[in-house]
């Protein structure tokens, strides 16, 4: 029998699942979307504005001089979907990642990234004339402003198999042939869940072309303000973007607000979690939304309640933004159920 890390795992966290997880390809957990470099520069100078109510802000450096920066760090193999998979595969789920790369040094880094964290890397495409997505990402205190730019990589849906869940997220603008054929997919294969965690561009494609995609979400992810513009509605209300989205036909809609907390509502209740104790100051929050999302859904996967899943989301947001980039601090099953433990009193699932 092997006795892998990820096996050892896997019988830890679901026994009745064991031996189809070592003895088949059956995965837990597949994550779709892009795979990136993020090349962190950390600034020196410069300013933050904001308006009256903390929000819209704009970061702002001289114009036409030269800027000092502290350091430079590359991250590879992150971005939403990669973030996710690797979310998965520390928490003990059989994950795999469902991503287009180029047929380049940097692709190859993140190719070596990802196995090393036990995401299976083996429905990635090599794309021969294209480059592996790279981001720069102007850090400056807790916060980060990423300049980013998909490659025109040529989207297939591969044969994953059955897993029992998969994630959806950020794509390229010319994705849209690959998300039907997702849509097609959870058409023929009913018993696969899938969360979808929307991106800039799926989000500007419009509910209507995506209309499939979102009434076969069994968890819809996104922030207020993209709530709001994907169900057309001027409002800020948490509740009523919850009862809207949901009423696009997710089973169960979870809204993030920032650092006051986040939001799930599924049949017919609205949940609300704080996030959790910050031990210092954020010192990246590169990643924290991914953390929270994937965790909710792995949590959901492997059997947690809506507010198991809402207790164990905010721990990994809050393990992330202690380090530099969007994987270094997420954390095992067994370190999240620690920090459960020590949660203060008030660290409490509450119904609005």
């Amino acid at each position: 029998m092997p006795t892998t890390p990820l096996a050892k795992r896997g019988f830890f966290l679901y026994n009745n699942i064991m031996f189809e997880n070592l003895f088949g390809k059956r995965y837990d957990f597949i994550a779709i979307g892009e795979t990136t470099i993020d090349a962190f520069i950390r600034l020196q100078e410069a300013s933050v504005d904001c308006d009256k109510n903390g929000e819209n802000c704009r970061l702002s450096i001289q114009y036409g001089t030269k800027i000092p920066y502290e350091f430079v760090v590359e991250v590879p193999a992150v971005g939403n979907a990669a973030n996710a998979s690797v979310a998965g595969s520390r928490l003990g789920a059989k994950s795999a990642l469902v991503a287009n790369i180029g047929k380049d040094r940097n692709g190859q880094t993140c190719l070596d990234s990802l196995q090393k964290d036990g995401v299976s890397t083996e429905f990635i495409q090599i794309c021969k004339d294209k480059t592996t997505n790279y981001h720069y990402v102007l850090w400056f205190k807790d916060d980060r402003t990423i300049l980013q730019k998909h490659s025109d990589f040529d989207y297939k849906f591969p044969n994953i198999g059955e897993p029992r869940w998969i994630y959806l997220t950020s794509l390229g603008e010319k994705s849209l042939g690959l998300h039907q054929q997702i849509a097609e997919f959870l058409k023929k294969h009913p018993a696969v869940k899938m969360a979808f965690q929307p991106g800039i561009f799926q989000i500007k494609m419009g509910y209507e072309k995506l209309r499939d995609i979102y009434e076969n979400a069994s968890i819809v992810f996104c922030n207020k303000e993209e709530a709001a513009t994907i169900v057309n509605i001027p409002t800020t209300d948490i509740k009523t973007l919850a009862v809207a989205l949901h009423g696009k036909g997710s089973k169960t809609v979870v809204i993030t607000d920032g650092p006051k907390g986040a939001y799930a509502y599924d049949e017919g209740k609205l949940y609300f979690i704080p996030p959790y104790p910050d031990p210092k100051p954020p010192y990246d929050r590169t990643g924290a939304g991914d953390a929270f999302s994937s965790t909710f859904a792995v949590a959901r996967m492997m059997g947690k309640s809506v507010e198991e899943a809402l207790m164990w989301a905010p721990i990994n947001s809050m393990s992330v933004v202690q380090e530099i980039g969007a994987q270094k601090g997420l954390l095992s099953q067994t370190q999240i159920m620690d920090y459960l433990k020590r949660a203060p009193a008030d660290y409490q699932v509450k119904i609005i």
